[in-house]
């Protein structure tokens, strides 16, 4: 066996805070005494660290258990009657080490010009426990192909081709790579796992060929495992495009049995199109697809569970593909059987309505829609989640580039469902600047929980990152998305140089805004065609986003003097393991500029606004804030040709929390940067910030990590040095050095050194 299951029961010296532990209890099941484990966070009974394998429902003892651990927990669930009621156990799964070997040998003989012979030959060793001697003697597994292809030319455009192969492998050579294709089984009737067998396999072709026209190919293919299965496969191909008619058709019948099993596979594919020139050169066509898999035992006569069959009817009309304007509709409907009872019923059938289109003769202009309409009509349920329902699919596209590029811009809409995976997070450490969160222990209990990581506000606290798991659970959902950029430049159609009064005024106006909203809900049925509504029911919102970003600047191109405005408005919401989490953050701000004495400039920059969280679980309240904020900041530079830089300026910043302890915070930052460029080959900038708070609350919390961007009340003094060196041609070394001193805190020293090839 490759590996084996146990259960581990790792006890530690010491709590670790990174850990979920458990804490052994004793207990009694069905009378009698047993051992259980019980998620613990004391340092004097949480003592053994677990591993659990989902091992199917109604066969393990435990069950997630979702709360504010940093990982997830399992809790134990008494068995009723002696029947486990989890699908979780404390369990592992040892894999031992391996040893993989691969020889192949290839060769091609062309025999004459028309006729080619080839042979494959491959040898693997595949040792599945290095530690163990035992049962070495089918470690070595061998393979072989050898194939045989001749043409004949029948006359200047006609070709007939005769071609075989023969093929075989026994069951313990192992492959690097997957030996046959992904539908391999299934196109065979197998099931989608075999165990490994020897096969034999075999195939024999003959084609025609009108390399004006098209083709015609019959293909006899025989397959044999060594235990027991042999089927065999003739298959029929037909592609040809003559006088506006195009065929492309395709029908194979496969027969197999097994020692307990016996079937058919039938595929039979047909596509016919014709352009139709007195209609514009519209084309028209329909196409039918079968696929009818049936297997059934040979005692029983029951059908086997993977034996499956469904049809495609489809028709469609499109106008012409060189036309810059052009459309095109199309209808399939598709029906399912699948195994009940002792024969194939029809489980579901689907109609869909397709429309596509395109408008791109006018440049200025162009639009793009793709469009589905689908009905699924359910008449056996072969799951819990599947449901009669209407779904509508849809893609609007639009660009525009007026006025000579006055008015710049897009559009995209997009509307759809699907299934959406349910995920579990976890934080895991990682070296300190490689990561994105910082945790703190605000309960002063020794124990990572989910409400103790913030991101991080300096590089060297960034000692975690966000780690996801996909679940075996999936939700129906549906989602629709609107997005907007708009660019408008005045300059484009106005000349700068040349115009005065009111188009003068205009010409030195910039305008942009931009929208991105995107929604993701639990499918109810509905179709939500409103992108803009926001009344959507937190019990059925899996996430919800919104960016909306507006600014306009005034004098940009001006060297002398210049100002913007900027709006934003973010929004986020998104369906987590521990609930509901929504952020939101609004903020204006204005921007000013002056030049004088050609070396000095002065800036101002003032911003308003407000930022929030809010969690649906009451276990997370203490990250809850609504922080209403504004700042003033004046500063001027000095500059001196491109060799130096120096620039200083003070900043007043005031927060107030509207939630909880309504926290109240006042800083007064001076700060200074200094750039200096040596020669053409390196430079040096040092930064220095001295940040006076006034902050009478407690620091030990979520809200006041916020509101203090991670420094301390009091004095904080920050500093930086950068080194940057030009080693020839290609090479560069960056030399960091930063340093902070928030409060009454130690002081905090990081370095870092880094080389960079530009190539």
């Amino acid at each position: 066996s490759v590996q084996y299951a146990f259960y581990p029961v790792a006890a530690i010296d010491t709590f670790s805070p990174g850990k979920i532990l458990y804490k052994k209890v004793e207990v009694l099941v069905n009378g009698v005494p047993d051992s259980i484990y019980v998620y613990s966070i004391h340092p004097d009974s949480a003592k053994y660290s677990l591993s659990f394998v989902d091992v199917g429902q109604g066969r393990g003892n435990y069950v997630p258990d979702l709360n504010a651990a940093n990982g997830k927990v399992f809790k134990w669930v008494e068995p009723v009657n002696g029947v486990p009621q989890g699908n979780y156990e404390a369990a592992a799964f040892l894999v031992t080490p391996k040893k993989q070997q691969i020889l192949t040998l290839g060769a091609d003989y062309f025999v004459t010009g028309n006729t080619t012979v080839s042979a494959d030959i491959g040898m693997s060793n595949y040792d599945i426990n290095t530690y163990s001697t035992r049962d070495k003697g089918n470690d070595k597994g061998f393979a072989g192909r050898f194939q045989f292809k001749h043409i004949e030319s029948l006359g200047k455009h006609l070709n007939l081709q005769g071609d075989g192969s023969f093929e075989w492998v026994e069951k313990s050579f192992k492959p690097l790579e997957r030996l046959r294709n992904v539908e391999f089984t299934r196109d065979w009737g197998l099931p989608l796992l075999v165990e490994p067998a020897d096969e034999t396999m075999y195939m024999a072709g003959l084609e025609l060929t009108d390399q004006k026209s098209g083709r015609l190919r019959y293909q006899f293919t025989g397959y044999h495992r060594s235990d027991g299965f042999n089927g065999s496969r003739s298959s029929l191909l037909h592609q040809q495009n003559t006088k506006g008619w195009t065929f492309n058709n395709q029908i194979s019948y496969t027969q197999s049995t097994s020692a307990i099993d016996k079937g058919y596979f039938l595929r039979p594919r047909f596509d016919i199109g014709k352009k139709i020139a007195q209609l514009r050169n519209y084309t028209v066509g329909g196409s039918y697809e079968l696929e009818h898999n049936q297997a059934r035992n040979r005692l029983t006569d029951t059908i086997t569970p993977y034996s499956f069959s469904f049809d495609i009817v489809r028709f469609y009309i499109k106008s012409n593909e060189e036309k810059p304007n052009k459309w095109g509709f199309s209808y399939y409907t598709r029906s399912d059987q699948l195994p009940l009872s002792k024969g194939l019923v029809r489980t579901d059938r689907s109609q869909n309505y397709t429309l596509t289109g395109e408008l791109l003769a006018n440049p200025a202009h162009q639009l793009r829609v793709n469009a589905t309409y689908r009905t699924l009509q359910v008449y056996e349920k072969t799951s819990t989640n599947q449901e009669s329902d209407k779904t509508v699919l849809g893609r609007i596209e639009y660009q525009i580039n007026e006025w000579k590029g006055l008015l710049t811009g897009n559009l995209l809409y997009e509307l759809g469902a699907g299934q959406e995976q349910k995920r579990d997070f976890a934080f895991l450490e990682v070296p300190a600047g490689q990561g994105e969160y910082a945790w703190f222990d605000y309960n002063n209990d020794g124990v990572q929980q989910l409400n103790e990581f913030e991101i991080a506000l300096f590089q060297d606290q960034a000692k975690y990152i966000r780690i996801f798991t996909p679940t075996n659970e999936f939700v129906k959902a549906s989602y629709n998305s609107f997005n907007y950029s708009l660019g408008l430049n005045p300059r484009a159609v106005l000349d700068p140089f040349k115009s005065k009064g009111v188009k003068k005024f205009l010409t030195r106006i910039n305008g942009q805004s931009s929208l991105q909203l995107f929604r993701k809900a639990m499918a109810d049925g509905t179709v939500q065609f409103n992108p803009f509504d926001n009344q959507l029911g937190d019990s059925t919102l899996i996430s919800l986003t919104s960016v909306w970003i507006n600014s306009l600047a005034f004098n940009r191109f001006s060297s002398r003097w210049g100002f913007d405005i900027s709006n934003a408005r973010n929004l986020s919401k998104v369906l987590l393991t521990y609930g509901l989490e929504s952020r939101a953050q609004k903020e204006w701000s204005i921007r000013s500029r002056l030049n004088f004495a050609k070396r000095y400039t002065a800036e101002l920059i003032g911003k308003t606004g407000n930022t929030n969280l809010a969690t649906g679980n009451e276990k997370f309240d203490n990250r809850n804030y609504d922080v209403q904020q504004y700042s003033l900041e004046p500063k001027i530079s000095y500059t001196k040709g491109a060799s130096f830089r120096v620039t200083g300026g003070y900043r007043y910043g005031h927060k107030e929390n509207r939630l909880g302890e309504s926290e109240l915070l006042n800083s007064h930052a001076l700060n200074t940067d200094i750039k200096y460029n040596l020669l053409q080959n390196a430079s040096v900038q040092g930064k220095f910030t001295y940040n006076t708070i006034r902050f009478d609350y407690p620091t030990n919390t979520t809200v006041s990590y916020i509101m203090l961007d991670g420094l301390q009340p009091g004095k904080n003094l920050l500093w930086s040095l950068d080194l940057t060196k030009r080693l020839g041609r290609n090479l560069e070394m960056n030399i960091q050095y930063e340093g902070r001193k928030p409060g009454d805190k130690n002081v905090i020293h990081i370095g870092r050194a880094s080389l960079r090839a530009i190539l």
